[in-house]
């Protein structure tokens, strides 16, 4: 028997056993032009926000995506746009926020990015580069869902976030890198590794 995780074509063609149901701490590997970044994921803490991440990795969603936006000592933030800032489209439906799960918003760890909407979030994400206790949950904010954190390559997510960006006048948006930085590939490792 095939389990589907949602209504979506694309979500129907995946196979579970990819995901590794049975690994409480996947781990996957970010390819990115500035280094290679480990992160260990918390199906524990967050299994809802964990199986989709890994569905946007084991479908390459996230290959020659870009970081666009790079806040020094905040967050580096990527997923939802390809080299040329073109928007992705959410391949899968938009996930309940698991940010009460206990897991906070402290420096190299990795979290959904949403929109205002608490349960938007869908295939964007970030890496905290300082403790932000502002994106926690509280007694009047949701806050953003943390559900992993870096276990390689925490010198690649400083050098991210020391790059130059600025006012891209063409999308409007403060923070975009001037020199793009790259997520050339996700890699889901074995479960062994």
């Amino acid at each position: 028997m095939v389990i589907t995780f949602g209504s979506t074509a694309d979500e129907e063609k995946i196979d579970p056993k990819l995901l590794q149901p049975d690994n409480l701490y996947p781990q996957v590997k970010f390819v990115t032009n500035m280094g290679v970044i480990v992160v260990e994921l918390d199906r524990m803490k967050a299994p809802v926000t964990v199986d989709n991440f890994l569905k946007y990795v084991v479908t390459g969603s996230y290959d020659n995506t870009i970081f666009h936006r790079i806040i020094e000592g905040f967050v580096v933030q990527g997923g939802g746009f390809d080299e040329k800032m073109g928007t992705l489209d959410d391949k899968f439906d938009p996930i309940t926020n698991e940010a009460g799960n206990g897991l906070k918003n402290t420096s190299y760890t990795i979290a959904m990015a949403r929109q205002g909407h608490p349960h938007s979030a869908s295939r964007q994400f970030y890496f905290n580069v300082g403790d932000n206790k502002s994106l926690d949950p509280g007694p009047r904010s949701w806050g953003y869902a943390v559900f992993g954190s870096v276990s390689e390559g925490e010198e690649v997510i400083d050098k991210m976030a020391e790059i130059e960006t600025h006012m891209d006048a063409n999308l409007g948006w403060p923070d975009v890198p001037v020199t793009p930085v790259i997520l050339r590939e996700t890699i889901l490792l074995p479960a062994d590794a």
